[in-house]
């Protein structure tokens, strides 16, 4: 090749190396977006979808639709947060996978149904997918969370700042029926048995995944429905 090729030839590569970098950029940002906004919107969408069929099904009553007898992946109750407005309603599914998390709240398998003795355990997302617990550190004890069922509606009350309570992912001991905090003095239920509790698990940190922000609850009231 010519010296005067070389140049052309070099050129070339730097404008083709260029493109293809740039190209890269717009892909990243538009998963970035995605992730962000596309998810929350589709996410958003599902849960209404999810809820109006629930309230549907329930208007026919029935055995199966008890959180008990709901298969995994499908609807068993709703969720009210008062603190975070009147027209805040999220679902309840059954299980933690991700495509549960992306239509709401996921119900942890094997831990008490709404208003049993135990530990009414539930994950939710941060941020994407909804984001139904985004607003997660602005509550505080004495908040309520409302959990409406084929049956009964039932309010449990805050008891844990979740501020106070980050851990790790590994930390499964807040989905113990009588979850008791490792760490000498740190937040937790009261330690008595036979209560009927409720456990929020989030995100900590928006963009990492790693630690889990918790607030435990008790239950207060429950309102059946009419038969």
């Amino acid at each position: 090749m010519s010296s005067q090729g070389r140049p052309r030839l070099l050129r070339r590569v730097t404008t083709w190396v260029g493109l293809a970098m740039m190209l890269a950029g717009v892909v990243m940002l538009g998963y970035v977006g995605w992730q962000f906004w596309g998810t929350n919107w589709t996410s958003q969408r599902a849960q209404k979808e999810v809820t109006t069929t629930l309230r549907t099904q329930w208007e026919g009553g029935g055995k199966q639709l008890r959180p008990a007898f709901v298969p995994k992946g499908r609807a068993s109750a709703l969720i009210r947060i008062p603190k975070f407005g009147d027209d805040y309603v999220v679902p309840v599914l059954e299980g933690i996978t991700d495509e549960v998390l992306a239509k709401g709240y996921g119900h942890f398998e094997d831990n008490a149904d709404p208003g049993e003795k135990g530990n009414y355990a539930l994950a939710a997302h941060r941020v994407t997918h909804g984001e139904p617990l985004r607003r997660m550190p602005e509550l505080r004890p004495g908040d309520e969370v409302v959990v409406e069922t084929v049956e009964a509606t039932y309010t449990y009350v805050l008891d844990t700042d979740p501020r106070r309570l980050v851990i790790p992912f590994t930390g499964v001991w807040v989905l113990d029926r009588l979850p008791k905090n490792p760490e000498a003095g740190g937040p937790q239920p009261a330690q008595k048995q036979g209560q009927r509790l409720i456990t929020l698990t989030t995100c900590a940190e928006l963009f990492n995944t790693d630690d889990r922000m918790i607030s435990f609850g008790h239950l207060v009231r429950t309102d059946p429905k009419p038969a």
